[in-house]
């Protein structure tokens, strides 16, 4: 078995040192225990790494590290990111400070400078570091909340922000190509600090984070007024203890009192279940401490200091109530633009940014404040690329976004979501609303008399190893095909499926779109308006040589995507895109769609090589249209594939459910059923070519 190869290849080989051999050899007779280990790769996802230390291929330690370093140090060298540089900090978890240097030698022998924290420090000072220090992209070591026995790996690039597309894939694919755990570069510090590339940092960059968290107060005079509002924090064993205390002190509060036997970093995190302010539980030492010092709040950060957990007692009963991450969020939400609307700090292009999990109360406040609300996907990194996008474009001003998972970020000096800020935020309400006769809590009553009640509640389920895997796809794929009609004694009215794009009407049956991204071709200017809630625009082969069309997109905040012309050389394609990006618009995408030739048998002639060669004389994306160079539907695979082993960077491929009743291009669309099929058939594809490439 493949699995039991890769062990006695831990076991053996030169590459892994004699701890890890004695590790392994204590397991020689679990079978079950070295096939987890060793079953598959630690998957490097879109958010990095994350998984149980131990060794093996499927566990964090400093081999694993390694390969996504050395996978990471290939990206940046080929974006020549080397001197601009990488920071790096870590958090309170078992083997955290030993990833982070093992992190920053191995770019370092890579020729690429690091700046890697003195201490453990949390995720939003991670992220403020990369824009402060201009780097081309930062590491985090941290499993954020989940239990001791995990640790993770969470890579950033140069705005600030997680990883998104096209960056993130782009990453992978080369920590896919490091097969050979022998390829990995070394160097000693001592070489390393020779040749200034390992660089230490500290408190210079903490004193600029807490200068820039100080200018986000509203109301400093008001905390002057109540510095006596009583305040008890835990930082959970984490990185927020220093931070935490530092923002409060400045601002002048003075009873601030600490969980004591939660105060010091632990990566054994002994007095809690698991460090998550989500849990009820974590809060049972700080809720005592509350009741002995009458405290107005109590607070908790997770590890890495980048969530929130909130209690406030209730004004009527005198219980500490607690809240939810939709609460806490929304109260600072109300509080920031509240405040800002009574010094006319509201700009009329603002956006309120939630992700498509979080409470439907934001969409209320939006509208009350007369703001844009923006919904993305799960996850803070997506809300961190909408500010980004927002700067690129000159257009939209960020005021505050959140996710239900107790994140939520203010300003824009971090592009995660902001633990220590939020502290701040909630506090310096909770002065606020305290001058008023108000708890927290009073407050959050209000909100809810003000807007209407929103009620929602989380379960969170562990399912470990192979078989929680298989358990978890069993769980989605039977609720995708069984839509329950009942959820105890509630009906369901709407059921909403991400991956199939689909919501379902449950009383008509009635199918839409979710409203996720949309592609859809412009024909003429004078239809540009209808395009506001169009995500990518397509110009089609015929207005490729549009320029006016074009020069106008170039104004335009959105991707574009301009199909080749099918008489145009590549020059001509290229100086198109060159007309948009002139405008100010560098989000262009190339796309082969076939050109004419003397052979008619298929509707076009794909050109495969455009795919390398356009990637040969540009930095853009190109992607290929199998459906429209064949024009035949048994031709669309084995063309997409070609396009795919050529380097594409995407498939534009006609689908439709019953192609011999399509109103257009039926003879060219392929059905569901072979869409998946393909798509499983180039992620084969790319996985081969990746490993291809280290043979």
């Amino acid at each position: 078995m493949e699995y039991l190869n890769e062990y006695k290849k831990w076991c053996t080989s030169n590459v892994f040192d004699e701890e890890t051999k004695k590790e392994l050899l204590k397991i020689k007779n679990d079978n079950k225990e070295i096939e987890d280990r060793f079953y598959k790769e630690l998957e490097f996802g879109t958010a990095g790494l994350r998984g149980v230390i131990g060794a093996g291929t499927n566990r964090m330690n400093i081999y694993t590290v390694g390969k996504a370093t050395q996978g990471l140090a290939n990206y940046i060298k080929k974006k020549h990111g080397e001197d601009r540089g990488v920071a790096i900090s870590f958090d309170s978890r078992h083997m955290s400070p030993e990833f982070s240097k093992e992190t920053a030698l191995i770019l370092n022998a890579n020729g690429i400078k690091t700046y890697l924290f003195d201490a453990l420090r949390p995720v939003p000072e991670l992220s403020f570091a990369v824009r402060e220090l201009n780097c081309i992209a930062g590491v985090m070591i941290t499993a954020s909340h989940n239990p001791p026995k995990y640790n993770g790996y969470k890579v950033y690039w140069e705005d600030g922000g997680q990883i998104v597309p096209p960056v993130d894939k782009d990453i992978i694919a080369e920590v896919n190509n490091i097969t050979d755990y022998g390829d990995i570069k070394k160097i000693s510090q001592e070489e390393a600090e020779d040749k200034k590339l390992y660089n230490v940092i500290g408190k210079e960059i903490d004193d600029k984070y807490m200068d820039v968290l100080e200018k986000l107060v509203l109301n400093p005079d008001i905390i002057k007024k109540e510095k006596d509002l009583k305040i008890v924090y835990t930082p959970l064993h984490g990185t927020g203890n220093i931070p935490v205390r530092t923002i409060l002190k400045r601002l002048g509060f003075e009873n601030v009192f600490i969980v004591k036997e939660q105060e010091l970093p632990d990566g054994d995190f002994p007095t809690v279940d698991y460090p998550n302010p989500e849990d009820p539980k974590a809060f049972k030492l700080a809720l005592e401490l509350a009741k002995e010092k009458e405290a107005d709040i109590v607070l908790a950060t997770d590890p890495d200091a980048d969530r929130l957990g909130v209690y406030a007692k209730d004004s009527k009963t005198g219980e500490y109530k607690a809240f939810t991450g939709n609460m806490s969020g929304l109260l600072i939400a109300e509080y920031e633009l509240s405040q800002k609307q009574e010094r006319n700090m509201i700009p009329s292009d603002g956006v309120l940014i939630k992700t498509i999990v979080s409470s439907n109360l934001a969409d209320s406040i939006a509208k009350n404040y007369n703001i844009e609300l923006k919904e993305v996907l799960t996850g803070f990194k997506y809300i961190g690329e909408q500010i980004k996008l927002f700067e690129q474009t000159n257009k939209n001003t960020y005021l505050f976004g959140f996710e239900e998972s107790y994140g939520c970020l203010i300003g824009t000096h971090a592009r995660d979501k902001d633990g220590i800020a939020a502290v701040m935020a909630l506090c310096e309400a909770a002065a606020y609303y305290k001058e008023k006769g108000l708890t927290l809590w009073d407050q959050m009553i209000n909100i809810y008399e003000k807007y209407g009640y929103f009620k929602e509640d989380l379960l969170s389920l562990t399912l470990e190893g192979i078989d929680g895997a298989k358990q978890i796809k069993e769980m989605m794929e039977n609720l995708r095909n069984n839509v329950p009609s009942k959820i105890g004694d509630y009906t369901v009215k709407q059921f909403r499926d991400y991956k199939t794009g689909k919501i379902i009407n449950m009383e008509t049956k009635e199918k839409k779109e979710t409203g996720l991204p949309i592609i859809t071709e412009l024909m003429d200017l004078s239809q540009l308006s209808l395009f506001d809630e169009v995500d990518v625009i397509q110009v089609g082969a015929r207005n490729m040589q549009n320029f006016e069309m074009l020069k106008e997109l170039g104004h335009c905040d959105k991707p574009i995507l301009i199909k080749r012309g099918m008489s145009s050389t590549f020059q001509e394609l290229l100086m198109s895109a060159e007309y948009v990006m002139s405008g100010g618009n560098e989000r262009v995408i190339l796309c082969e769609r076939g050109i004419r030739t003397f052979e008619t048998y298929t509707r076009n002639t794909l050109d495969i090589s455009a795919v390398p060669v356009l990637k040969e004389l540009s930095h853009l994306p190109v992607v290929v249209d199998p459906s429209h160079a064949t024009g035949m539907s048994r031709m669309v695979p084995p063309m997409a594939l070609a396009a795919t082993a050529a380097g594409a960077d995407g498939l534009m491929v006609e689908v439709h459910n019953d192609p011999a009743h399509a109103l257009c291009d039926g003879p060219q669309s392929i059905t569901p059923e072979t869409f998946d099929k393909l798509a499983h058939q180039v992620k084969s594809l790319r996985n081969a070519m990746n490993a291809a490439l280290e043979c």
